[in-house]
């Protein structure tokens, strides 16, 4: 028997997806998702039931009668089956529905009487925290939380709720709520941002960005999207900046983000930017999950956007998508042939094999998330990529995310401000006007704004010129009072105030078995007050992609006999990361415990003076194995102790048996400088290590 999946049947219907999802609910029929299949003779007559019960309505409508309770007309009898069920589940929802209608007119009756008296409606916001809310209704937050939970929602009274639920929570104590249309204004800015009108919303175009390992061809699948050849015009077939491209199909628009990596995913996401409505997750058939796919997959999530998951290179002869999906699922992705939520879609792009599918699977996603903006009013959005060029000044690619953009529009971006001069689009043509879910290159602004700043237009280029004024100001001050980043030391503190629920942890280990065994013995410490959640684990040094998870979810990175690299310890100490190293994994499970429990002495910490990297070995008959080395940062000096550093992993902690310039024993060695290095019973030295030079250092409590 063949089956039909939930959103074909709302296709024919003429409905979407969301609302038959309801509608199946309300008959008990069990659907969790669009892609839920029905039986087809169950989809026919639920068609001819749908179908009845909009010719019926139609037919009172025209009569103008108030409607009346008609017992249900029996369909016609594809399989008797099928009938006693769907008969059976329409009894029950009838029973329900006739209870909850006269649940709802006591409610409304209630709301009436509370007109009536004079009694103001309260309004709140599009979210709310329990504790304002449990305020603004003069009840105790215990109680909401109580009706929260019978709502199935867990949220804890500093946590936000959406207006849906709040009012769903109103309801339940017969109070009348409404969505306030105010105006939100940024702290010591001229800039105000007004809330739409439900009313004035308008269904958008998705912004989807492509993810995905090295070689598994991301912007191979974007080329064959769009019909280009972006790879060929590229340094090694490799994405060296981020692109936007825009498709139509069937009449509907997809605005692309071709990322070089999830780097700059990420940092769009850390500055506040949500740019992305969907992740398109590219894993090759032929080489499965790698390293950068569960880098992809853990960003996606952090981000909480949908996935879906493009099985490329299914023309290959080694191809194995069943491979994929198991590991995909190992790593909490599962497809939804499998049981879950995330939809998958074999293709080729080499031979474009079902492209059109999965284009159409991007629209199908982006009906259930409902993606709407107001053209009509003034723009916002955000820089996708920013340069300086010769001829033409500071270029912007920006993402107008709401409102329409035009020609002379003053705008704010950032700590830059100007005039719109003239726009491209994403095929290079001069445009006038740019509407939401539209990347446009723009010209005339004073300065190369930053990835991920948000671009406001404003009454004029005065305003502009004071609201920037006053942001540089504001940015000053806030060096003196920054925002602390989670750190380990600072962690109990933050417990008791209640401003930490959950400790996000990033760990790389040098093994996957390491990284697997942290992840379970970490997540068996959580308290009652904080729940340690392991949000990243991988394999290799630690590097900037890490730091830049870490301060964008701010978490703490953990590391198992890693380093970072020299790149991603500058980045840490700018973001205010916490990162922690561990030869032994007991050791950073006491130190955590200890920090939860404020029972953490910091009394030592771990100062690293220098590196050096080894250029050349020498057998030295009594003596052992010297390195020839280069100072490349910070000293060296005899009595520190030091590990010897190989692809990122730590071969060896221990300390200098000698160190010399030349035949001369030295005590330091600066940057720059050359010098021999032997470790105390340790031979096995390669060309290409790094030698790390630490102390530890007593710091006062």
């Amino acid at each position: 028997m063949s089956k039909v999946r939930v959103y074909q049947l709302a296709k024919q219907l003429g409905v979407s997806s969301k609302e038959l999802i309801e509608k199946l609910k309300g008959l008990s029929v069990e659907v969790s998702t669009h892609m839920s299949t029905l039986e087809d003779e169950e989809a026919k007559l639920l068609l001819e039931l749908f179908t009845e019960n909009e010719e019926n309505r139609n037919i009172d409508n025209s009569k103008e009668k108030p409607q009346e309770e008609k017992p249900q007309k029996e369909p016609e009898k594809p399989s008797k089956n099928v009938e006693k069920k769907s008969n059976n589940k329409i009894e029950k929802s009838n029973k329900k529905n006739k209870s909850k209608k006269k649940t709802n007119a006591s409610k409304e009756e209630g709301h009436n009487i509370m007109v009536e008296k004079g009694e103001q409606v309260i309004q709140i916001e599009d979210k709310i925290t329990v504790k304002n809310f449990s305020e603004k209704i003069d009840k105790n937050p215990n109680e909401v939380i109580a009706k929260l939970i019978k709502l199935g929602v867990m949220a804890s009274i500093n946590q936000e709720i959406e207006f849906e639920t709040a009012e769903a929570i109103a309801t339940e104590f017969e109070i009348k709520i409404e969505k306030s249309i105010s105006e939100v204004v940024e702290d010591n800015d001229l800039i105000t941002i007004p809330i739409d009108d439900e009313k004035d919303l308008k269904v958008r175009p998705p912004v989807v960005t492509v993810m995905g390992h090295v070689d598994h061809g991301k912007t191979s699948l974007l080329d064959a999207i769009r019909n280009t050849s972006v790879t060929e015009k590229e340094a090694g077939g490799i994405t060296q900046h981020i692109g936007a491209s825009e498709v139509e199909i069937d009449g509907n628009k997809i605005v692309f983000l071709d990322t070089p990596g999830h780097e700059a995913f990420t940092t769009m996401r850390a500055r506040g930017a949500k740019v992305t409505d969907i992740a398109i997750l590219v894993v090759a058939a032929d080489d499965g999950v790698m390293p950068q796919t569960i880098e992809a997959i853990n960003h996606a999530k952090a981000a909480e956007v949908p996935i879906i998951v493009a099985i490329n290179k299914i023309d290959k002869p080694g191809a194995n998508p069943d491979r994929v999906k198991q590991e995909l699922a190992d790593r909490g992705v599962v497809i939804e042939e499998w049981g879950g939520d995330v939809i998958s879609v074999p293709v080729s792009a080499l031979e474009g094999t079902n492209i059109d599918t999965l284009l159409e699977m991007i629209l199908l996603v982006a009906e259930m998330e409902e993606l709407k903006a107001n053209p009509n009013r003034s723009a916002v959005g955000t820089v996708i990529e920013a340069e300086l060029d010769k001829g033409r000044g500071p270029v912007a690619t920006v993402l107008v995310q709401n409102g329409t953009l035009k020609i002379g529009d003053s705008v704010v971006i950032g700590l830059t401000f100007g005039r719109i001069r003239a726009m491209l689009n994403a095929k290079g043509k001069r445009v006038k006007q740019a509407m939401p879910s539209t990347a446009v290159e723009i010209t005339g602004f004073s300065e190369v704004p930053e990835a991920g700043d948000q671009m406001v237009v404003v009454d004029d280029d005065k305003t502009a010129r004071d609201i920037v004024s006053k942001r540089k100001d504001k940015i000053k001050e806030e060096q003196i009072k920054k925002s602390q980043k989670i750190s380990l030391d600072a962690l109990y503190s933050q417990v008791q105030q209640g401003t930490i629920k959950e400790l996000n942890l990033i760990i790389k280990a040098d093994v996957q078995g390491s990284v697997e065994a942290v992840k379970q013995s970490l997540e068996k410490l959580s308290i009652e007050k904080v729940i340690i959640k392991p949000i990243h684990g991988g394999v290799g040094a630690i590097t900037e992609s890490d730091v830049l998870l870490a301060s964008a979810s701010n978490a703490i990175i953990i590391g198992f006999n890693v380093r970072p690299t020299s790149s991603a310890t500058a980045l840490a100490k700018k973001e205010e990361v916490d990162v922690r190293t561990y030869r032994i994994i007991y050791n950073a499970l006491e130190d955590i415990q200890a920090a939860v429990e404020g029972m953490l002495d910091p009394e030592f910490k771990e100062v690293e003076l220098g590196k050096a990297e080894v250029r050349a070995t020498f057998k030295v008959p009594g003596v052992g194995t010297i390195g020839g080395c280069y100072v490349i940062e910070g000293k060296i000096l005899r009595n520190a102790k030091i590990r010897l550093v190989r692809d990122g992993i730590v071969i060896h902690d221990g300390e200098i048996g000698s160190l010399k310039r030349f035949k001369d024993d030295a005590k330091e060695v600066a940057t720059g400088y050359e010098c021999g290095i032997g470790i105390d019973n340790f031979n096995d030295m390669k060309e290409g290590d790094i030698i790390e030079a630490y102390e530890m250092q007593e710091i006062k409590r």
